[in-house]
């Protein structure tokens, strides 16, 4: 396995485990416990379940949302290219929006200041619609724009299984007067940022794809196929027991991810900085600090040939 070189060594007991469990608790909700507080003042339920189409739209309003959710969610598009906390006017889809954006995104959500904002989702097509990302995308720009923010742990998944009820149809939403103010560009890094990194021993970057994918066995998210040069790699499937965000306990995350623990500062990176949020999520529950996503990954990365990629199957 790839490590970055200056990793703490393999079956180290870290004795910071039993200090991130509120940090966990903060992050994480379990099922039983979102049941007893939705529908509840100052819980704003979002479900951000997405299947998107060739042309990167969301259809899981209509094909899933409807179908049936969590009594009080709002259906909330984080998957669309230009969803709700993307930036409309870049180019490539998904990249880090604006306070205003993110505002009026909540607004119409119906989130008030204050709130305790609950992440949920589920996993319409296996290996396609990872909801776990996309609930892992909307808590890091959430979290970093300062919102109190939190993920479903299994998501409508485990919710179904512990035997709570679910609604159908339609919801009708009334606006809130939320203000963010807060930009949260300490979350994100851009291809500088990354360029500088590649050479920075100091910097752990983190290919959050499939090892086929980083070893170039599959065609990638962009004209050129494998990873950036130097990056280790961390398969975000690798990080849960199951979809939808079903992340085990901190103990069996920090064995995980044991050779991406330590350093000063850390990029993850995937096709379009979704993937490489579960990474991002699951360092921050061990506590770790220094953590930024590269906004553009490899569908910005791999189209500059002037930029180092490694295809190990070349």
């Amino acid at each position: 396995m790839q490590r970055c070189h200056w990793m703490v060594a393999p079956g180290t007991v870290y004795s910071d485990l039993m200090a991130t469990q509120d940090l966990r608790s903060s992050m994480l909700i379990e099922v039983d416990e979102l049941a007893d507080i939705a529908g509840t003042a100052g819980v704003a339920i979002l479900d951000v379940t997405t299947r998107l189409t060739r042309e990167l739209s969301n259809t899981a309003r209509s094909t899933c949302f409807e179908v049936g959710h969590i009594p009080g969610s709002v259906s909330f598009d984080v998957g669309s290219a230009k969803g709700v906390l993307s930036a409309k006017s870049e180019m490539l889809p998904w990249m880090w929006p604006s306070t205003e954006e993110v505002t009026s995104s909540l607004r119409a959500a119906g989130v008030h200041d204050g709130d305790r904002i609950v992440i949920a989702a589920s996993t319409p097509r296996a290996g396609i619609d990872s909801g776990t990302m996309w609930c892992t995308r909307a808590f890091w720009t959430l979290h970093h724009m300062g919102l109190n923010v939190a993920v479903l742990r299994g998501g409508l998944e485990s919710w179904i299984a512990a035997g709570h009820p679910l609604e159908t149809g339609d919801v009708a939403v009334e606006p809130s007067d939320i203000v963010v103010s807060e930009t949260g560009l300490h979350g994100r890094a851009l291809i500088d940022d990354v360029i500088d990194a590649v050479g920075d021993g100091s910097t752990c970057l983190i290919d959050a794809l499939s090892s086929e994918n980083f070893n170039g066995l599959e065609p990638g998210y962009g004209p050129r196929r494998g990873h950036i040069s130097g990056a280790v790699n961390m398969p975000y499937l690798n990080l849960i027991d199951a979809e939808t965000a079903l992340f085990p306990s901190n103990g069996e995350l920090a064995e995980r991810l044991s050779s991406v623990r330590g350093g000063k500062s850390t990029i993850a990176y995937c096709g379009g900085a979704i993937a490489a949020t579960v990474v991002a999520f699951a360092l921050t529950l061990l506590g770790e600090t220094g953590i930024r996503v590269y906004d553009g990954s490899l569908m910005e990365w791999s189209t500059r040939d002037d930029l180092p990629m490694t295809n190990p199957s070349a």
